[in-house]
């Protein structure tokens, strides 16, 4: 029933949302749904989480329906997000140092097709804000924390600042997701090359041995890839991971580059990455690509193009352990959040 009512009253929400500039409609729902969290009304108005548990990567995951990174960048709103019964949540992408990200407008929808493009660019208020911000909240989830670089810092300088971020959340993080495949940093994409993944995730690895002395608790990395990458390039990440055990998981994938199936829509020509249903069956084809290769041993979190419990299906059985969803909730709102946990749930 309660799913029901969701359904109905966010898509006549959506319809007023959808009038307005679409980073001013992200803004002014999250800064309101935490005042109703606050309140308490939004414990009232949320079914209760889909209780399905999982083990992936040493965690426990509550049920496997995560929220991407990128909603909520600074961990302002998890507490208000997790009433919407995400088994899991991703905070960032963080950076070393605040920055603005690039001009606005710097989001776009295409309504026909079910799709978002942003350049946002890492807009985000620094890993120290992050972290003064993560002591304070509790999550009875796994929380994942996304890392990336500084855009004025340079490429061949990249790995000191995941170093930094993944120094200051590892204590906070049920694990940390290294983004080397968003679009709209210059370059960063550079990073999924066989030579400086290899040498990067090297670096990390190491810090996260050290740190897992020091805390008493080891928290998995994971790497979060391009949806454009050849099929010959995936099978090289893929390897390279596998060989030199580098990484916990993969997140399969970003945003796209790509236009195919959009290009005649307006907003199409836009710079940026694209998300949401253009992009399902690339993201899909990856999942599958990348099980062909790591088999068992590196657990995928399948992402993108998410939109009805049938694409989780799709990703769940092209081999991803976990989903997560971020354009779907924009436009099905919350209650799409129990409906993919509950058949993934039911398929096991």
């Amino acid at each position: 029933m309660r799913e029901q009512m969701l359904l109905h009253s966010y898509s006549l929400v959506r319809n007023l949302l959808f009038r307005i500039d679409p980073e001013a409609a992200h803004d002014f729902v999250l800064s309101n749904l935490s005042q109703f969290q606050k309140l308490g009304l939004l414990k009232i108005l949320m079914p209760k989480r889909v209780e399905c548990p999982r083990v992936v990567m040493g965690l426990r995951f509550p049920n496997p329906v995560g929220l991407a990174a990128g909603l909520d960048k600074n961990g302002e709103h998890l507490e208000a997000l997790a009433t919407f019964g995400f088994g899991f949540i991703e905070v960032g992408t963080v950076t070393p140092r605040p920055q603005f990200g690039n001009p606005r407008p710097r989001m776009f929808r295409l309504p026909a097709a079910e799709a978002l493009i942003n350049r946002m660019g890492f807009n985000n208020q620094g890993v120290e804000a992050l972290v003064n911000r993560l002591k304070k909240v509790h999550f009875d989830g796994v929380l994942g924390v996304n890392i990336g670089k500084n855009r004025d810092t340079p490429i061949e300088q990249a790995a000191e600042d995941y170093q930094i971020c993944l120094r200051q959340v590892y204590p906070y993080a049920g694990y940390v997701a290294i983004n080397l495949s968003s679009p709209n940093t210059p370059n960063l994409r550079r990073l999924q090359n066989v030579d400086e993944l290899s040498r990067l995730l090297g670096i990390l690895r190491a810090d996260q041995v050290r740190l897992s002395e020091g805390h008493g608790r080891v928290v998995p990395l994971v790497v979060k890839i391009a949806p454009d990458l050849s099929s010959s390039e995936i099978e090289d990440l893929a390897n390279v991971i596998l060989r030199e055990g580098t990484a916990d998981g993969i997140v399969a994938t970003n945003t796209s580059v790509a236009r195919e199936g959009v290009a005649h829509l307006s907003h199409a020509n836009e710079a940026g990455g694209l998300s949401g249903a253009p992009i399902a069956e690339r993201a899909t084809n990856i999942v599958s690509q990348l099980r062909a290769v790591v088999g068992e041993r590196i657990p995928i979190i399948g992402s993108g193009g998410i939109l009805t419990a049938e694409d989780a299906q799709a990703k769940q059985a092209a081999g991803a352990a976990l989903v997560q969803i971020y354009t779907g909730l924009i436009y099905r709102g919350p209650a799409l959040v129990p409906e993919v946990a509950r058949v993934l749930c039911c398929r096991e």
